[in-house]
């Protein structure tokens, strides 16, 4: 085999080495828009998975407990929170919800205190409103952790959220562009502007006829 291949003329070794150059370049091409294909289905897969519901979006505005309970509603709630800079009180709430999953009681004391300073203390980096017979009450809790220490002013500050920050939130673009589509918008503004069109052409007809 290998002296057939020897007797076997230069530009014709040159063309078969080329050929398998050409054939590997493509396998190698075909391989890569397999891998990118798949890929690329992964990631829209991914994508729609995480798409929320229109039916999901409108039982955020039934309550707030619905909305924060929900991933991607308490995602929106942060960022909104963030853009008014009072997202002290959704870290708090959250920080509680942690708190209340604890399963070591070894941890509660060192988890307890960590919230407690961070906000709650007189120091505290993102102190959160609490009135001072709840913030001594807890203050207290903490002395003797235990997973219900927080409940008081976890509750507290809920209610300052549903009545103040989550009503706000329902009326800003962190909610409205959830609950009304792009395309729809799109839809009902092309109408808007036909129908305007449509009585000023109306309205030029009949100035013309007077």
């Amino acid at each position: 085999m290998c002296k057939g291949l020897a007797a076997l003329p230069a530009t014709c070794l040159k063309s078969a080495k080329d050929m398998k150059h050409r054939l590997g370049f493509l396998l190698q091409k075909s391989e890569s828009y397999e891998q990118g294909s798949s890929s690329h289905s992964k990631k829209e897969k991914t994508s729609s998975s995480q798409r929320v519901s229109q039916e999901e979006v409108k039982k955020w505005a039934d309550s707030l407990e619905n909305l924060i309970h929900h991933d991607s509603g308490l995602a929106a709630f942060r960022a909104f929170l963030k853009s008014e800079y009072s997202e002290e009180n959704i870290e708090f709430w959250v920080s509680c919800e942690d708190y209340k999953k604890t399963k070591s009681p070894a941890k509660l004391s060192t988890k307890a205190r960590k919230i407690y300073d961070e906000f709650i203390s007189v120091q505290a980096t993102r102190e959160v409103n609490l009135d001072s017979c709840t913030r001594d009450k807890t203050s207290c809790n903490i002395q003797e952790p235990t997973l219900t220490c927080f409940d008081e002013a976890q509750r507290k500050i809920f209610i300052l959220m549903e009545k103040d920050s989550y009503r706000r939130f329902l009326k800003s673009p962190f909610y409205l562009d959830l609950i009304s589509p792009a395309g729809m918008s799109c839809s009902t503004e092309s109408h808007k502007r036909t129908k305007a069109q449509s009585l000023d052409c109306n309205s030029n007809l009949v100035s013309q006829c007077a």
